[in-house]
This record gives structure tokens, C-alpha cells and sequence, in this order.
């Protein structure tokens, strides 16, 4: 219908809400954003780590959920029997809701994502292979549910009925964990959003959710802030924002992207990302022909990458891509592995959430990088605060989540608090206080959910405490006051909300002609161990973003 008919639908007394069926993206497109060329990958077998074993045993028999773009069966590191006593396929069932298009992926994501929570690396695990590269838990089962088209697109309805098919077969395939490494931008508040709502069903059901944080990390206008898609936005799901790993299997080097979305949620104020994984420049499966890789060529992993003498006829079977799509799949991965671990069988969506941020690796107080992307002309320069907005609870740490032997309680409310502005500095500056509302019960108390790793101070609390700091990175009277985003004045106003040229148009805030897609991780069960295989990210000798495809 048209927006006019929308609106005097909505006045009709019998309607309670109306939300528009909305596009979403195979990489949470946030916000419009300059075109990036893509860097060449230059790979030099030396300046990756020297691969491991994959622990075969990681996310066992436990289901995963992938809901995107479909995948590809046929995978050798989805089929193969390295480890596993014998061919086993990793998809257990898989299902379309896209129209005239089958469960193969030609889109080129899904698979990609599905490489990095459950590849067992079949396909360069050969005596002439350098490199195993491998999924975080090859012992899950996935569930291929098919939103995403041949174009990356898929629709709110469609989404809606995969997360509700999910629900309804939980237990027939013991599926613990939906992974949406899609989203598309904020229309309205969590509290009406349908597929906010959808995925707090799924949740209150016992199923995990992760969801990528989004890749509007540069959007100019606010910084990057209030650009985490939906339904990353909910309080209840893992929201994950992307690292950036500099090709190395050390942690100690790793950097924040610039990329990657950055809270508070728009309108509701949710602080949100919940935590951080890696998710620049990833290796995973390739699917050949597909619409990234006709798009992409140069992102195709080279053989001599992690072949020791290619033959001829080789082609390569891995792709890189970039963005917290990728770093949502890891986390997907970790918590699958965490879920099939000693004493954890029983762990409930809000243990495990807990359980992640509590153990996430900090960042030093008060951090800051600067980025340059030099493939613009004139180049851009970033800088990026390791803020609670930016980097939530820190660094996902697998090791530490299963080493953890913290008590839990089984009735925690483990929702993402709300940020709330309580005022402002002499230097303009705005104090902002981190509050659970009357529906998120304090759980987190002084146990430093948040470290000292932000700009927030040493003394952050997750609780009705609330915090105040005067170091805040929020600007004066502009973007933060209290007359836009954080005013009172009916964010989500009645008027001119659904227009096809007002601020939810096609090619204003949220349009659909950004850049940006999604990456991922490998390793073993460690997820950044020694074992990790990452792409050469280095150019002129310095570390830039990936793009996100």
C-alpha cells in the first residue's frame, strides 16, 4: 500500500501497529557511504601463522542455525571426514523462504559465514597444503535457512518466518544458536520492531542469538555512532562488532576497524556493541560463481597462499571478505563450542551472553587508533576510541569462556543496558549514565562487565548504579543535544516516517548503495589461536580496514 494508506491504516482503532515489510542486506547496510576500492591482496605465505589442527570436537552435535544467503553443499570443508571418522556432512537440513531460487547459495555469503562457525578444512588439509584452514567448531550441525537472494536481499517477512521455523524445530535439531550475520537499518524502537520482536521469541525460546553489529562505522554525520543495524539493536540478542586481527595470530596487535557500527541503538538508546571478534579480511569458503565472487575476483584466496606447489587446472576453494559479519559467525562458532563443553550443556541465552562479556578480553583505558585508507583519493583518516559504544564489553575471548568457573545465575536478565544522557560538562560535553530500566534486572553489579577499558573510566558498572565520567568522546551541541537523538521529541514521530523521500527513502540515511559486506575468522577451538589463518592485510607498509563486501 501506499504511505498515506499506511497512516490512515494505523488511525484505525482496531490497529494497535503498523510496520513496514523493510529490505534487508546481507551485511547490515547502516548507512551511506563513500565507495571503496578494494585493496590487493598481496599474500606472503611468511606473514601468515602456520596453521593447526581444528578441535573436531568443537560445537558437538549442538545446532546452528545460519540464517543468510544459503550454502553450499558440496564444500569439501563441509562434507569432508578430516577428523570425523568418516564423510559426514555439516548440514543436517536446509530449507528456502526466497522465492523461485532453491537452498544453494549464489550469493556467496552464506556459505562464507557458514565456513567460519563449522569448516573442518578438507580442503587444504593435503600433504602439498601450508595452511589448514578451518571453522571455529566443526562439530555442530548447521540448519541452512535461505533469506538472502541472489543479490544479498531479503525481506522482513522472510526473515520472520525462517526465525519462526527455527523456534518451532528447536528440538528436532537441537539447535542452540541462530546466527544473522544480515540486518538493514533502525525504522522504529525494539519495542515494536517485528523482527526485534522475532528474535526475542527466539531468545526467550532458548536459542542463542548473534547478530552482526553492521559496517557504518564511518558514517561521517554522527562518527559512527547510533549506526548498530537491526535487529542488532534488541537488548537481548549478542551483538558483535568486527576487529581487526593484522594478519597475525597474535592478539596483542589486533586494532578496532573503522568500519564497524557503533552504539548507542538509534532511538532507543541500547548500548550495544555487546562485545568484539575478528572480522577484517578472513579467509573462508569460496563459492564459485557466485555474485561476490564475480563482483570481487581479487578477494579470491591465491592457491600459492596455502598450496605449496599448485598444479595445473588448481583453483582455489577459500575467499576473503571483511566486516562484523564474520566476526558475528565466529561468535556464532564460539558460542557453539562453549554450549557443547563440560557443564555448559545447560548454559541459557543469557548465561552464555554473560559468560562472553564477562571474560572478553579489556582494552586499555582511554585507547584510541587512528586508520588511513589510502585507496582514496584524497586518503581518509579515521580515528577510532575503544568507547563501551565501540567495543562493548571487549574482545571475545574463547579460551577464557570456557575456562571460566564463575557462577552464573540461571534466572539472569543478561539485556543490554540503556544509555541515557544526565546532563552536560563546562566544556560542553555530555555526561552519559549506563541504566538497566524497570525490564532489565540488575545483573551484572560491580563485576566490571566493562573493565576499565573505555573512555569511561576505571569505576563502569553494568547496573542501576548508573555511571557518570567526564571523559565522554560525545560532542556538544550538535549530533548529541538533547534536541536531536537524545531529545524528547518523538524520535519515532508519527509524521513522515515511511515517506519514500524523507529520512527511511531508499537513498538518504539507510540506503542501499553501501559498500559494505561482511568477513570472517578461522582457527581452532581457541578461535584466535595459533592456529588462526588470516589474510596479508599490509599495503606500504601499513595496516588498512578490508572493505567490507
Amino acid at each position: 500500500m501506499t504511505p498515506n494508506a499506511a497512516i490512515a491504516l494505523a488511525q484505525t482503532p482496531s490497529v494497535a501497529h503498523i510496520s513496514v515489510n523493510h529490505t534487508i542486506h546481507g551485511t547490515g547496510q547502516a548507512a551511506p557511504l563513500p565507495v571503496y576500492d578494494y585493496l590487493p591482496q598481496t599474500l606472503h605465505p611468511n606473514s601468515i601463522a602456520a596453521a593447526g589442527q581444528p578441535d573436531f570436537g568443537a560445537g558437538n552435535n549442538i545446532g546452528v542455525a545460519v540464517i543468510d544467503s544459503g550454502i553450499m553443499s558440496s564444500s569439501p570443508d563441509l562434507i569432508g571426514g578430516a577428523g570425523n571418522g568418516g564423510v559426514r556432512s555439516r548440514i543436517a537440513f536446509a530449507k528456502s523462504f526466497v522465492a523461485n531460487e532453491g537452498v544453494d547459495d549464489y550469493y556467496g555469503h552464506g556459505t562464507h559465514v557458514a565456513g567460519i562457525i563449522a569448516g573442518d578444512g578438507s580442503n587444504s588439509a593435503g600433504p602439498n597444503d601450508l595452511h589448514d584452514i578451518h571453522g571455529v567448531a566443526p562439530g555442530v550441525q548447521l540448519i541452512n535457512l535461505k533469506v538472502l537472494d541472489k543479490n544479498g536481499e531479503s525481506t522482513d517477512a522472510e526473515v520472520i518466518a525462517a526465525i519462526d521455523w527455527v523456534i518451532q524445530n528447536q528440538r528436532m535439531y537441537n539447535i542452540k544458536v541462530i546466527n544473522m550475520s544480515i540486518g538493514r537499518g533502525v525504522y522504529e524502537s525494539y519495542k515494536t520492531d517485528p523482527l526485534c520482536q522475532e528474535v526475542e521469541k527466539a531468545w526467550q525460546a532458548g536459542i542463542t542469538v548473534v547478530v552482526a553489529a553492521g559496517n557504518g562505522g564511518r558514517y561521517s554525520t554522527t562518527n559512527g555512532y547510533f549506526t548498530v543495524d537491526a535487529p542488532g539493536n534488541d537488548p537481548l540478542v549478542i551483538t558483535v562488532g568486527a576487529m581487526n586481527t593484522m594478519s597475525t595470530p597474535s592478539r596483542g596487535d589486533d586494532m578496532m576497524t573503522s568500519y564497524s557500527s557503533k552504539g548507542p541503538t538509534y532511538g532507543d538508546h541500547v548500548v550495544k556493541p555487546d562485545l568484539v571478534a575478528p572480522g577484517n579480511k578472513i579467509f573462508s569458503i569460496l563459492v564459485p560463481n557466485s555474485t561476490l565472487e564475480t563482483a570481487l575476483p581479487g578477494d579470491v584466496v591465491p592457491l600459492a597462499s596455502y598450496v605449496k606447489d599448485p598444479s595445473s587446472g588448481m583453483v582455489s576453494g577459500y575467499f576473503i571478505l571483511s566486516g562484523t559479519s564474520m566476526a558475528a559467525a565466529a561468535t556464532s562458532g564460539a558460542v557453539a563450542t562453549l554450549l557443547s563443553s563440560h557443564g555448559n550443556q545447560n548454559l541459557t541465552p543469557d548465561q552464555v551472553k554473560a559468560r562472553l562479556m564477562v571474560t572478553a578480553s579489556k582494552f586499555p583505558p582511554n585507547t584510541a587508533v587512528t586508520i588511513t585508507d589510502n585507496t582514496t583519493n584524497p586518503p581518509q583518516t579515521f580515528t577510532v576510541v575503544y568507547d563501551i559504544f565501540t567495543v562493548g564489553a571487549g574482545y571475545l575471548n574463547l579460551d577464557a569462556a570456557l575456562a571460566s568457573n564463575a557462577t552464573i545465575p540461571n534466572n539472569l536478565n543478561a539485556a543490554s543496558p540503556e544509555a541515557v544522557v544526565a546532563g552536560t560538562l563546562p566544556n560542553g560535553k555530555l555526561i552519559v549514565h549506563i541504566v538497566n530500566d524497570s525490564s532489565m534486572s540488575t545483573v551484572w553489579g560491580d563485576s566490571t562487565v566493562w573493565g576499565d577499558s573505555t573512555v569511561w573510566g576505571d569505576s563502569t558498572v553494568w547496573g542501576d548504579s548508573v555511571w557518570s565520567g567526564d571523559s565522554t568522546v560525545w560532542g556538544d551541541s550538535t549530533v548529541w543535544g538533547d534536541s536531536t537523538v537524545w531529545g524528547d521529541s518523538t524520535v519515532w514521530g508519527d509524521s513522515t516516517v515511511w515517506g519514500d523521500s524523507t529520512v527511511w527513502g531508499d537513498s538518504t540515511v539507510w540506503g542501499d548503495n553501501t559498500p559494505w559486506g561482511d568477513s570472517t575468522v578461522w582457527g581452532d577451538s581457541t578461535v584466535w589461536g595459533d592456529s588462526t589463518v588470516w589474510g596479508d592485510a599490509t599495503v606500504s607498509g601499513a595496516e588498512l580496514d578490508g572493505d567490507p563486501a
